[in-house]
């Protein structure tokens, strides 16, 4: 053979090489192929099935062995994201994602704000037929069988004590925590920015004890499981805001502010007992105040003071501070109670205005209350009584 064919065989067996390794090559090629295929296949129906068990858990109660009632709250103007949010962390839903994914699929939504009693044990399906019918505007009434009564004429301190006592059986405030809260600034601040016609005139005042003392509407409040003391406050200034709204513009038009006024029916409504006897010792005060006259309310003392008593001593009426209405003259730095709305409007349309009383006293055995127009009628009248 010569070395010419000796060269051709030698490339066509180089060519042959070159052909059998792609082939080989080829062959690996598609054995990784289709194992990647395999394994993202196999993946795939993992995924699916992790999914779909994900999926069908999130539908399902959060604790179906729960029989407990949970309020939630629903902002206004808050989005289906939103409403998730908060039923996620309220815990009535186990996943925000696919409680979104499932009411867009049912094309469910215009949920309105409000408060919304709900079970742990419900679906999701029930969850949203509950947001279905609509929220209520107070929160509805706990099951718990807590609640806090602020009575008409109790102080702060007072109220601190209805807190605490009305919800040991679950929410467990305590009037530390409260009383806490009411000398929280940044709190205060908030609440004036969304009630401004009701508390700029107390934050404005200096010397100030308590801004909200008058300020938290006597009523029954219904409490519930995850509502914290913020949220009973502000149900409590709310209220207050709503009920003095019919009054604000008499206010301004008889050229009081919101703190004096609910100054003055604070006494009203410890020194009075009814609407007539209220009017006119609103009178006794509106007229003291025309001839720069102390206010000399009993009530003012105390307050200063701190405590009740019967009767007060002059060292009592001496007692240094800004709310001892006997040495200071003036409406003093703002409320010493929570009036009613009785004493509100007794305050702002005063009787007897024209009698010029200035004193009066209440008989300690009959509760009959005596007007008198100077202090040497007063003084006599009250010896008669022997008290």
């Amino acid at each position: 053979m010569s070395q010419k064919d000796d060269k051709k065989e030698a490339l066509q067996q180089e060519s042959n090489d070159k052909i059998k390794s792609r082939a080989k090559e080829r062959s690996v090629a598609n054995h990784i192929a289709y194992w990647i295929v395999g394994v993202i296949a196999v993946l795939a129906v993992v995924v699916a099935i992790i999914g779909f068990n994900y999926v069908n858990s999130s539908l399902q109660p959060y604790d179906a062995n729960s029989k407990e009632d949970v309020v939630v709250k629903i902002p206004v103007g808050s989005s289906s994201k939103e409403i998730a949010k908060t039923l996620e962390k309220d815990k009535i839903i186990k996943s925000a994602t696919v409680f979104n994914f499932y009411i867009k699929a049912q094309n469910y939504n215009d949920f309105q704000a409000g408060y919304y009693k709900f079970k742990q044990s419900w679906g999701v399906s029930d969850v949203v037929k509950q947001l279905q019918k609509g929220g209520s505007a107070q929160p509805p009434v706990s099951n718990s069988g807590d609640s806090v009564l602020v009575r008409e004429g109790i102080t702060i301190d007072q109220i601190g004590d209805a807190i605490q006592s009305g919800t040991k059986k679950s929410l467990k405030f305590k009037k530390s925590d409260f009383l806490k809260l009411m000398k929280d600034e940044s709190y205060m601040k908030q609440l004036q920015k969304k009630y401004p016609q009701l508390l700029d005139s107390s934050m404005a005042k200096k010397n100030v004890r308590y801004h909200l003392e008058g300020y938290l509407f006597p009523a029954t409040y219904s409490v519930y499981k995850g509502m914290t003391l913020k949220e009973l406050v502000n149900q409590m200034v709310a209220n207050e805001d709503e009920k003095l709204q019919p009054y604000y513009a008499t206010i301004k038009e008889k050229g009081y502010t919101v703190q004096q006024i609910m100054t003055l029916a604070s006494l009203v409504e410890r020194e009075g007992l009814d609407t007539k006897n209220r009017k006119k010792i609103a009178g006794v005060f509106f007229n003291r105040l025309a001839i720069d006259m102390p206010l000399q309310s009993d009530i003012s003392v105390m307050y200063a003071l701190n405590t009740h008593k019967t009767s007060l001593t002059n060292k009592d009426t001496s007692v240094k501070s800004p709310y001892n209405l006997y040495k200071n003259k003036g409406f003093g730095p703002g409320p010493f109670n929570t009036p009613s709305m009785d004493s509100i409007e007794a305050t702002l349309n005063p009787a007897d205005r024209d009698q010029d009383y200035l004193y009066f006293f209440a008989n300690l055995k009959t509760g009959k209350i005596t007007y008198s127009h100077t202090l040497e009628e007063h003084n006599s009248r009250y010896a008669k009584t022997g008290q």
